[in-house]
């Protein structure tokens, strides 16, 4: 987001409180939501339930075109529309809410390095898995996202899709890459974030940040996810401290909503 949209948006944000009815939208959930686009929408409600600010979830077939950056989540906040997490954050600050306040320059810093190591490997492999493993896109992808629309447009829609991640995915020097070599970079990853994790509750210690929101909306939507083999979540199973976050947050923020839903296993 540039500094005069971000500008923009805060001076939009600020004239009202948050309201009661503000909504989250995402696609199908039982049927249609992928897992990149699930994993973004869990982290953009981690984090709002972390703001204490309330959000009603409501799922759609046509989410991704409703949506002004033609991605998911996007909420509805008053006559505010809002995609993605960065600008969601941006627009709760400015109504008030924010969860890295209290860090300091460097921790800022630190805590935005690791969000970009997330986007940069976990979203990227998920979107890899989805769109470029012939396993996957065979089984689950091509089904899933053309779902909700007649043949052959459901086809149409998912081949089109498939060619833009492609054509993404050649961009960022991952083309060519094996799923192999993917996991292995998914693995790096974990390594690193559990590393940084240690033995705190959350990354900065005590408190959660939008970076604990996004973390857990990636790592626990792969350790729920059901794909054509384990491989994906297993590398998450490697880190414990990691399974503890995403329990100590299920628990803390989604209680309620958790009861009756698939639980995360150690084996």
């Amino acid at each position: 987001m540039s500094l005069v949209a971000e500008a923009f948006v805060s001076q939009i944000a600020a004239v009202e409180p948050w309201p009661e009815n503000a909504t989250l939208y995402q696609q199908l959930k039982g049927e249609q939501i992928l897992l990149s686009d699930n994993a973004a929408s869990l982290a953009v409600q981690a984090f709002l339930q972390m703001c204490n600010l309330p959000i009603k979830v409501v799922c759609r077939a046509n989410a991704e075109y409703m949506s002004p950056s033609g991605k998911v989540p996007f909420i509805h906040v008053g006559n505010q529309v809002v995609s993605e997490l960065g600008p969601i954050v941006q627009f709760v600050k400015a109504k008030g809410h924010s969860l890295s306040d209290g860090l300091d320059e460097v921790q800022k810093a630190e805590m935005k390095a690791y969000m970009e190591l997330v986007n940069n490997m976990l979203l990227t492999a998920e979107l890899y898995l989805q769109w470029c493993d012939e396993a996957t896109v065979g089984e689950i992808t091509h089904a899933r996202y053309g779902s909700p629309y007649p043949w052959p447009l459901n086809r149409i829609l998912a081949y089109q899709k498939q060619w833009e991640v492609k054509r993404k995915m050649k961009a960022i020097g991952w083309g060519k890459k094996t799923l192999d070599q993917v996991l292995e970079d998914v693995d790096q990853c974990c390594q690193a974030l559990s590393q940084r994790l240690g033995t705190q509750p959350y990354f900065f210690n005590k408190q959660p940040t939008e970076l604990d929101a996004l973390v857990f909306g990636h790592l626990y939507t792969i350790l729920t996810t059901q794909l054509t083999n384990d491989e994906l979540s297993e590398k998450v199973k490697n880190y414990s401290n990691l399974l503890a976050f995403c329990r100590r947050i299920e628990q803390h923020y989604f209680e309620d909503r958790a009861k009756g839903s698939s639980s995360i296993r150690l084996s």
